[in-house]
């Protein structure tokens, strides 16, 4: 792994630590202004996701990368591809969540930041 590598792994998982802080805005200190998510319903806007976590509405009470991250870097952009089982509640209702998850991120002024998130959800079994 390079140091640019260690490094954005690095930021990632503080990533998953302020989502699991449920703060809005720090979590918002990880994306740009135009981050999604790409599922199974579709591309959903990531100002979205920041709206139902200040309002309390989805909450997060566990995150974990599950491996080492495949990383290909494209100059400013990398790919960064993971395993990440979370526990969350939504609308008063808990779930356990078992994805893979790639987020493209850019860099800027020195830092990584996500653009896109696409979310697909792992098979039982493997």
């Amino acid at each position: 792994m390079t140091s640019t590598d260690h490094a954005l792994t690095l930021r990632y998982d503080d990533w998953l630590t302020a989502i699991v802080a449920n703060d809005a805005d720090r979590i918002a200190e990880f994306v740009t202004d135009e981050w999604v998510f790409v599922g199974e319903t579709g591309i959903t806007e990531g100002a979205r996701f920041l709206e139902l976590v200040r309002a309390g509405t989805l909450t997060h009470s566990a995150m974990s990368r599950v491996g080492a991250p495949r990383i290909r870097r494209h100059g400013e952009v990398a790919v960064f591809s993971v395993r990440v089982r979370n526990t969350a509640r939504f609308d008063d209702r808990e779930f356990d969540s078992d994805e893979w998850t790639t987020d493209v991120f850019v860099e800027r002024d020195g830092d990584w930041y996500c653009v896109l998130t696409q979310l697909t959800t792992v098979r039982p079994g493997d």
